[in-house]
């Protein structure tokens, strides 16, 4: 199977199921697995060295998070991506975070501390500004969560990380070029403000068209890194066959 090998598989059990899980999630997020690809317990505890046990642990816990579909009598396939399902998924976070915005703008006192940390990262001169896509990742992430935890409303909140976990593995690559990190640190700032000064019709226009617009992107991206990962293995796979 494709992708790459577990360093240090003498580890416990505990520990190793777990890296061997985030092995294997790296692996279907920079698409070494690509979606469809299927696999046999024993052919990961193979390439990975290690026995079946915590291959097991490892794939279920991926199974349950949605990455992986298990088939009893072909083994594991890395589920195919749905972007009408994904769609949806935004669709239902743009409500969810519409109506956050619009809450913090009717309180009286939004929570200070939390927005205040928010500006301290965004709204910073363009030398400072993270440049990493991991890090930026993370930080529009939390940016969005920050927003519908600060409102107060837990309920609201544990169901919008729910869908943020589901989109992660497509939303991240919305940071793969210089310019949608640029973007993305000016309309944050520009959301802040409008959050900040009680614009609410403003600040959902701001945060809908924001969201919206990376939806887009990821989507052509992943499209085009899907094809790209396609073609390496093909070429690949017939590199093996004519060197055999």
């Amino acid at each position: 199977m494709p992708g790459s090998t577990l360093k240090n598989p003498k580890a416990r059990p505990d520990s190793l199921a777990e890296r061997i899980y985030a092995q294997l999630k790296a692996d279907i997020f920079d698409f070494r697995l690509l979606p469809g690809d299927r696999f046999s317990e024993g052919e990961v505890a193979e390439r990975m060295n290690v026995s079946r046990t915590p291959v097991r642990q490892a794939l279920y816990r991926l199974e349950k998070e949605g990455y992986l579909e298990v088939y009893f009598r072909s083994g594991w396939q890395v589920k195919p991506f749905d972007f009408t399902y994904f769609e949806e998924l935004y669709d239902l976070r743009i409500i969810l975070e519409l109506a956050a915005v619009n809450r913090l703008c009717l309180m009286d006192e939004p929570r200070p501390a939390q927005l205040q940390g928010l500006q301290a990262i965004w709204q910073v001169e363009e030398g400072e500004r993270q440049q990493d896509t991991q890090v930026v990742s993370e930080l529009d992430e939390r940016f969005h969560c920050a927003l519908v935890e600060a409102t107060g409303n837990r309920e609201m909140a544990r169901m919008h990380y729910a869908i943020t976990e589901k989109i992660r593995i497509i939303r991240r690559l919305d940071f793969t070029q210089a310019s949608r990190i640029a973007a993305t640190y000016e309309e944050h700032a520009q959301i802040l403000d409008a959050i900040l000064q009680r614009r609410g019709e403003e600040a959902q226009q701001l945060l809908k068209r924001h969201i919206e617009l990376s939806k887009q992107q990821v989507r052509n991206i992943t499209l085009h890194r899907l094809q790209v990962a396609r073609d390496t293995q093909s070429t690949g796979f017939t590199a093996t066959l004519a060197d055999g």
